[in-house]
């Protein structure tokens, strides 16, 4: 393959590669070997892609793939554990272990195994693929599915890909977005910096070239194809981006709070719990957008009852009569 040919390898494919490799190893695996071996980095590298230009790839995936829960090791110098030249990186197996006690019946075993098919393979390729069947090699072996069919549910929004591979490129994107309360969405230009997952919702984070300032936009809000333009910007605004966006979304979050009772034991209770402190009336849960809190809010139906701010009572209030409106119409 000749020299700086471009090569182009889904975000996700080498991802799922990478995670593969660290699981094989007890002992780790250095960088270098990383960038030359697995696949992903590899054709990379033999593509004539620059060491910097690697290592930063691969310092954005660790990134994004303990972001994602996914608990990568590193191993350095036992004499001088600040001295990372040669640290070794692993997913330790151990996490991923059952407790020896812990046993299925072949009922739950079929429910774990459907659960397992509502993640969609359909966007991967055949390379993903492989790499799933690798790491369920790892664990215990399933049967296909008993049942026919199972529900499908999408890993990313549709812009995902597409905005992480112009965060690689370091080039400017354009999008049509649209907010709540606007009649038509509009044109975004964004140097994109970032993507992060916060309150299990995709963002990406950059620069807003209009404002000239740091936006955080919702995947799920943006309405149209994502152009990725030939304009470039400087790699280094990359660095730490995703930490100024996960600490300006927490800024937000601290600023608007609700009450809320819950009624025990129900689904609202066991999600809302996760991330609420405990209040006199009820629990107090922070929240980023009163819109999509309102959504939420207003899924649970009876088991929840928003005590204030009274803006995100009215949302849910106006959620809740659309939905019997429309249901009213269904049945007459």
């Amino acid at each position: 393959m000749p020299a700086n040919t471009t090569v182009k390898n889904p975000p996700e494919e080498r991802l799922v590669n990478l995670v593969v490799a660290l699981m094989a190893t007890e002992q780790g695996l250095t960088k270098d070997t990383i960038l030359t071996s697995v696949a992903g980095y590899r054709e990379q590298s033999d593509a004539g892609a620059s060491k910097d230009a690697l290592e930063k790839m691969f310092e954005r995936d660790k990134e994004s793939l303990r972001g994602l829960g996914v608990p990568i090791e590193t191993i350095g110098d036992w004499a001088d554990p600040d001295d990372l030249r040669e640290a070794r990186y692993r997913v330790p197996t151990s996490e991923y272990a059952l407790p020896e006690d812990i046993e299925f019946t072949p009922a739950e075993l079929a429910l774990l195994n459907l659960a397992g098919g509502v993640w969609s393979e359909s966007s991967m390729s055949d390379d993903a693929r492989s790499g799933l069947r690798k790491i369920r090699a790892l664990g215990i072996p399933i049967d296909e599915p008993i049942i026919g069919f199972s529900p499908r549910i999408s890993v990313h929004d549709p812009s995902f890909s597409i905005l992480q591979r112009a965060i690689e490129q370091t080039r400017v994107v354009t999008f049509p977005y649209l907010k709540p309360g606007e009649d038509a969405p509009r044109i975004r230009r964004l140097q994109p910096l970032a993507l992060v997952d916060y309150e299990s919702r995709w963002h990406v984070f950059g620069i807003d070239l209009d404002v000239a300032a740091d936006r955080t936009f919702l995947l799920s809000r943006i309405v149209g194809p994502v152009e990725i333009t030939r304009q470039s910007f400087d790699p280094a605004l990359r660095d730490g981006a995703g930490d100024r966006a996960l600490a300006g979304l927490d800024q937000v979050a601290a600023r608007n709070t609700a009450l809320l009772e819950v009624n025990p034991g129900t689904e609202a209770a066991l999600r809302l719990s996760r991330r609420s402190t405990p209040a006199e009336q009820g629990i107090h849960v922070s929240f980023v957008d009163i819109n999509i809190f309102a959504d939420e809010l207003a899924s649970y139906g009876p088991e929840v009852r928003v005590v204030e701010p009274a803006e995100l009572t009215a949302q849910v209030i106006s959620r809740l009569e659309l939905a019997r409106a429309v249901n009213s119409r269904d049945t007459s």
